[in-house]
């Protein structure tokens, strides 16, 4: 049964190809009922194709008379035809529009190796701006970069990593920050903002290769190479007068506009310059516990983080102009003039009239103000010469010098720790004590070398009977040690050779 409909299925498939007649024609001569010498089968077989041929043109106009006659079958088939054509066009749409997707995306997947063209919704507008100011660079000595992927080749690493660093999420799992609080001499809390490894390594090449080699003023001292919190002090030594002033709310007053308006002013493109001001700045974060998981949303502005390397360097290249019209105000008035960060220092070595020293508060003031800054109204300090006179936690009196006061709580606290060990002491504020009196005998030393020395020496037995070393090692485990030496041995190395030099 099976094989006979195969057998008529193909009978059919031949008449459909040719013609019934034609089918019937080549069948009697398959099975020998006429021959070649019998029948002209060539004429015979192009007679039969006419008549089909003509027979299809004939049923295909009577096809569109029936059509012409019934408007309603009419309408339907060019109804169907229309819609035919509709979704062939609709098939040829998408394919050309699937091919441009995917030619998009390969493209774009090839521009993120080379390129950033994308950091945020309010810091991407223009990113396409890659001309750099070649020769102002070039007189500054700064390193010639107009393009991100220069950028990311100079600094070692990849456009994607610079990518990653710098953009800008509304809410994020990841932040480049560790935050913390530290409490205030004055009281409250500062927040410290100490920026992850593969940030820090970046900002300090910022650091390093661009913002150290801009000059800044010479009246600022706060990280400014081969300048100090003792340089700082020691134009205000022995004077009758010292004044000081601080800044208020310093680094979250200086905003994203204003940083990569430092990097504009040095003369690097809009796309550079928005990078390095990412890279340095901040926004405020709200830690958000969502689900189970942890967010970090933005809150505000992006501003200078207390913490990053860069801070103080953009600062003191923000405040070159400050420090321009202070210097000024400071000589009008025969004051010498410093600044230390957000610090600000005038002193006189001669009493001068009341009317010079209110003076000097207002314009200050109003120069500070005109600068978008505001002083802190709560921390001048009108220092004369019969009382302590301080710049910068330094005594200037008589010479640079650390407060005797604190010298001796110091020594009270080293005399605790070798007696009873160091389980609850600690130095100003909660921590790690070595690590902290470590900190403040080099300080002491910087200031005062000959009183520093004895207090290094005696706090480098302390170091090495506690193991600060290996302590230290535990909570930030180095990349590598080439030697065997142990931390104890690298310390007794150090003190040694610091009591050969003094």
């Amino acid at each position: 049964m099976t094989d006979s409909k195969e057998r008529r299925q193909a009978i059919y498939d031949k008449i459909k190809e040719s013609s019934k007649n034609e089918f019937i024609l080549s069948e009697m001569k398959r099975l020998g009922f006429w021959s070649d010498e019998n029948v002209d089968f060539g004429a015979v077989t192009k007679f039969f194709k006419d008549e089909g041929e003509l027979s299809k043109k004939i049923q295909e106009k009577l096809r569109d008379k029936n059509i012409l006659d019934n408007p309603e079958v009419f309408i339907a088939q060019k109804h169907k035809e229309r819609k035919l054509a509709s979704k062939q066009r609709q098939k040829e749409t998408k394919e050309k529009r699937e091919k441009v997707r995917q030619e998009k995306a390969a493209k774009w997947q090839e521009s993120k190796k080379s390129d950033i063209i994308y950091l945020g919704d309010q810091y991407s507008h223009q990113l396409n701006q890659k001309l750099s100011l070649v020769e102002r660079l070039k007189s500054q000595g700064l390193p010639v970069i107009q393009t991100a992927a220069e950028l990311a080749k100079n600094m070692g690493v990849s456009v994607g990593e610079l990518r990653f660093l710098t953009y800008s999420r509304k809410n994020s799992k990841i932040s480049h920050y560790k935050r913390f609080k530290v409490p205030k001499k004055s009281g409250g809390y500062r927040l410290i903002s100490a920026p992850m490894p593969r940030l820090k390594q970046a900002q300090t090449w910022i650091l390093e290769e661009v913002l150290n080699k801009v000059k800044v003023h010479e009246s600022a001292h706060g990280c400014v190479t081969g300048k100090s919190i003792k340089t700082n002090a020691e134009p205000h030594v022995a004077k009758a007068v010292v004044i000081n002033q601080d800044v208020k709310n310093f680094f979250p007053s200086i905003t994203y506009n204003r940083i990569k308006g430092v990097f504009l002013s040095l003369g690097y493109s809009h796309q550079v310059a928005v990078i390095f001001a990412l890279l340095c700045s901040e926004p405020k974060i709200v830690d958000i516990d969502l689900l189970g998981e942890d967010y970090f949303a933005q809150k505000g502005e992006r501003f200078l983080p207390q913490g990053s390397p860069c801070s103080p360097a953009i600062t003191n290249i923000l405040c070159r102009r400050l420090d321009f019209r202070l210097t000024g105000l400071a000589k009008k008035y025969n004051l010498s003039y410093t600044r230390y960060v957000d610090d600000l220092t005038f002193s006189s070595t001669e009493y001068p009239d009341h009317s010079v020293v209110t003076k000097v508060l207002k314009y200050s003031r109003l120069i500070v103000k005109d600068e978008n800054f505001r002083l802190h109204p709560d921390k001048l300090r009108v220092m004369k010469k019969g009382a302590r006179q301080e710049v910068t936690g330094v005594v200037v009196n008589e010479k640079p010098n650390v407060s005797k006061k604190t010298l001796k709580r110091f020594r009270a606290l080293l005399f605790q720790i070798e007696k009873d060990g160091i389980e609850g002491k600690q130095w100003n504020r909660p921590g790690n004590v070595l690590a902290q009196i470590d900190g403040f005998a080099n300080f002491i030393y910087q200031i005062n070398p000959e009183k520093g020395a004895r207090y290094k020496a005696q706090v480098a037995v302390i170091l090495v009977t506690h193991n600060y070393k290996e302590l230290h090692k535990k909570a930030f485990p180095p990349k590598s040690n080439p030697t065997n030496e142990t931390p104890q041995n690298r310390l007794w190395s150090r003190v040694k050779s610091f009591f050969k030099k003094n």
